[in-house]
């Protein structure tokens, strides 16, 4: 079986699971080895370290002859150039984020590429389709990363706001087999996006301490950080993300320090680990490729085996 909806035939993309845009993860070593499985990998912006961006999206063209985007991540991109340095290197998806959607949309439709908006809430993504994006990464408050700090999760916020648009929805949080796949899908979603599940990769470039911490957590193992400012944040549960927890005031200035060590360095304490409550549900270290593959495996036969039973029986 093929998959064949919107969102494929927008990204040139065999299989609708978008990899996410994860600072200093999603790189070229992770991105090639999910578009060389069909998929749609992401080169990531919120590191800020462009130069170096420039250097792995020229990697892109060297490791995979298939489709791969990048993402803008308004926040943390403070370059008021990076949308023509974008559509001079001749990508064709981007995803933007953590920002507002009428910023970079006209300007990168314009140059003919294909736009999808990541929003947290309904009045997110009618803003979003005001601005004319051709489609909304929706994200529940369970994933990881940076987070609405009013979080709603996707079970409540994909079917609310597929309710309310027409553009294709991308649905992000919790997304980490074929069965969560399958539900997005119910819920009125035409794609998936994977953060956490793609941080525990082989391929992924992260210490293996980090992908270690995500195969050994329990679903309770993730702290929500920066409840009362911006923006939020979702971790993994370690003495350090405990104690900013607590903590009173932004947070975003110690999440900044020594991510280094963390990343490739191993050292869960030294910065926050950032992960989704999916964390829970994942028990191995394995290729993308393999993921990808069952994913979509797995997507098939339980749409079969839900249409055997409730609808054909």
């Amino acid at each position: 079986m093929t998959f064949d909806n919107r969102v494929t035939q927008m990204l040139g993309v065999e299989i609708p699971i978008v990899q996410a845009p994860m600072g200093w993860i999603a790189r070229s070593q992770l991105a090639s080895a999910v578009s060389n499985a069909g998929a749609m990998g992401i080169i990531e912006t919120s590191s800020g370290e462009i130069d170096t961006l420039k250097d792995e999206i020229r990697k892109m063209r060297d490791l995979t002859d298939k489709p791969f985007g990048v993402n803008i991540a308004q926040a943390f991109v403070r370059d008021p150039g990076i949308a023509q340095f974008v559509i001079d290197q001749g990508v064709r998806f981007v995803s933007t984020s953590a920002g507002n959607p009428m910023k970079y949309t006209a300007t990168l439709k314009e140059a003919g590429l294909t736009v999808f908006h990541v929003v947290p809430t309904l009045a997110g993504a009618l803003k979003a389709v005001e601005a004319g994006v051709d489609g909304l990464i929706v994200e529940g408050g369970e994933g990881g990363g940076f987070k609405n700090p009013r979080d709603v999760a996707l079970m409540v916020l994909l079917p609310l706001i597929r309710s309310k648009v027409d553009v294709p929805i991308i649905a992000a949080g919790g997304m980490v087999d074929g069965p969560t796949m399958a539900g997005a899908f119910a819920l009125g979603a035409e794609g998936v996006q994977m953060g956490t599940r793609m941080v525990a990769a082989l391929e992924s470039p992260i210490h293996d301490n980090w992908k270690n911490a995500i195969v050994e957590a329990d679903e309770t193992d993730t702290v929500f950080l920066n409840r009362f400012h911006s923006p939020g944040l979702r971790a993994l549960r370690t003495g350090r993300s405990e104690e900013l927890e607590r903590m009173e005031g932004n947070v975003m200035g110690e999440f900044a320090q020594n991510v280094m060590d963390l990343y490739f360095g191993g050292d869960m304490e030294a910065a926050v680990a950032l992960c989704g409550q999916v964390a829970g549900r994942i028990d191995s270290v394995r290729p993308v490729a393999d993921i990808i593959r069952e994913t979509s495996k797995e997507f098939f036969e339980v749409m079969d085996s839900m249409a055997e039973k409730y609808v054909r029986g």
